[in-house]
């Protein structure tokens, strides 16, 4: 059941980021005025780009188990600056405090299972375990 859950999980994880990417390709100019709103404005179009390749990079690694490690460090470094810039409920009105507190704790509760993929890594179902298992013989 371990196992299943593990897959599960990666699948999961990796759906969360794979919408992002959609969302973001989506709503590329959207996303660009959400930035300057942010006070970001330092090449927008390379920084999205950007963002797009570590989700898509990342995504994929933790949706196939491999270098799952490596994936989940990836989409740390989008995930953190992003709640922290976009959720920093601590700055926000009374009126919106309550709603971007739960999706701050939310993005935090995401961001403990890419920590639990990297401590644990991928688990029995992924193409890691694949590669190990069938292994060429050595002449």
């Amino acid at each position: 059941m371990k196992d299943i859950a593990d897959l599960l999980g990666r699948f999961l994880i990796a759906f969360i980021f794979l919408y992002e990417v959609y969302d973001t390709v989506g709503f590329f100019k959207h996303n660009k005025q959400t930035m300057t709103d942010y006070g970001i404005t330092w090449h927008q179009d390379i920084l999205l780009g950007g963002v797009v390749l570590l989700l898509v990079v990342g995504s994929f690694l933790v949706l196939i188990g491999y270098l799952t490690t490596f994936g989940s460090i990836l989409l740390l470094l989008y995930w953190l600056p992003f709640t922290f810039i976009v959720y920093s409920f601590w700055n926000d009105p009374e009126d919106i405090k309550r709603l971007h507190s739960l999706y701050f704790m939310r993005n935090m509760a995401i961001a403990g299972g890419l920590l639990l993929l990297i401590a644990h890594g991928s688990g029995k179902y992924s193409v890691k375990r694949m590669l190990h298992v069938m292994r060429l013989p050595k002449d």
